[in-house]
């Protein structure tokens, strides 16, 4: 990786003098081949499912106007983060002007914000509909998503600096690159430092939060209901059982799904943020190895993880995203109902519940 050109720090600018100094051609190649798969996987899936979910706008879930705007994220990182950094690598240095450079590493993070903060936001939902019922069901369907709002926003002025701190500038005699300006010797270090918090450290500690509260209401709800239904009447029992067990199939799928999602947003970004860390805190950090140019790159297989796990939850979408993609007709009459919602599940549960006593 050019000097961490993907990284949201990059270098000072005392270190523009090695600009000049000739690459590792084979970890360039690796670097392009393993960019150009990640781009081109996560082009198509994201496009895929967000062209399926689409199609069912006026049909779509709470939880499926999340991973909507999760796609429309993960095609930020793919268009403007894993994009731009191929050609990068390709060209070797940034070619285009200083506006160029600028609106490149601001779109990197933007797509960072975006993705981490979409998660983080789909999280506290699944909370709130898990943990407060009866608040969710009784909520009024708003013509615009506040969390999903919310998000953007963050992820719009947070990503702010970085059309500050990078430029293009002279790294060597006559070659120019788009690099980035801190001020010795803490700059690098707080600005790496807080983004990690804000991007990483931050989310990840408010998702196991409300991953915990929500496995923990799921284990109790369910166990209250086990219980409930084996003391229940023989004449209740039939048509109670299947109702209980058909709605914990639902809640439990739903976790599954987010708890996944968190799983492999931590896997692929825990090393990004490491060697981030590593590479200012530490002067003899071996930034320019292979190690940590394939531990750089882990953060962009999230936007490919993604869509995967949506379609390994979800019943037909699957074949409708085939159908999509093959050009094919869907039936029309096909049922646009969607699954059971978590929120709904439990306050027909506590509904029927209540009509027992």
């Amino acid at each position: 990786m050019a000097l961490f050109s993907v990284n949201i720090s990059n270098t000072t600018l005392d270190s523009a003098v090695f600009g000049d100094e000739p690459r590792d051609e084979r970890l360039a190649q690796v670097e392009i081949a393993l960019l150009s798969i990640i781009f081109i996987t996560a082009g198509f899936l994201n496009f895929g499912l967000l062209l399926a979910l689409w199609k069912r706008r006026k049909q779509l879930s709470r939880m499926r106007v999340f991973v909507f705007h999760l796609c429309v994220a993960d095609l930020v990182v793919t268009f403007f983060q894993v994009c731009p950094q191929l050609m990068w690598d390709i060209t070797d240095r940034f070619v285009g002007p200083d506006i160029l450079c600028r609106a490149v590493k601001y779109l990197q993070v933007v797509g960072m914000f975006a993705s981490t903060y979409m998660i983080v936001v789909m999280t506290l939902d699944r909370y709130q509909a898990i943990c407060n019922p009866m608040v969710t069901f009784q909520r009024r369907r708003a013509r615009w998503n506040g969390p999903v709002c919310a998000a953007w926003c963050v992820s719009l002025v947070g990503s702010l600096p970085q059309a500050f701190i990078f430029s293009r500038i002279e790294v060597a005699p006559g070659v120019y690159d788009c690099w980035a300006q801190f001020i010795k010797p803490w700059g690098s270090r707080a600005y790496v430092t807080w983004t990690t918090l804000v991007i990483f450290i931050l989310p990840t500690v408010t998702i196991i939060a409300c991953q915990v509260r929500i496995c923990r209401a799921v284990h109790i709800n369910l166990h209250m209901k086990t219980h409930h239904v084996g003391d229940a009447g023989s004449k209740s029992l039939s048509s109670r059982a299947s109702s209980v067990a058909g709605m914990s199939k639902a809640r439990v799928k739903t976790v599954k799904m987010t708890v996944v999602i968190v799983l492999a947003y931590i896997v692929c970004w825990t090393p990004f943020f490491t060697v981030q860390l590593w590479s200012v805190w530490d002067a003899e950090a071996p930034s320019q190895s292979a190690t940590f140019t394939v531990l750089m790159l882990l953060a962009s297989l999230n936007s490919c993880v993604n869509p995967c796990i949506y379609l390994l939850f979800s019943n037909k979408l699957p074949k409708r995203l085939v159908s999509l993609m093959c050009m094919a007709h869907p039936d029309g009459k096909e049922s646009m109902q969607e699954e059971p919602t978590t929120a709904s599940s439990l306050y027909i549960s506590l509904k029927s519940l209540s009509d027992c006593r």
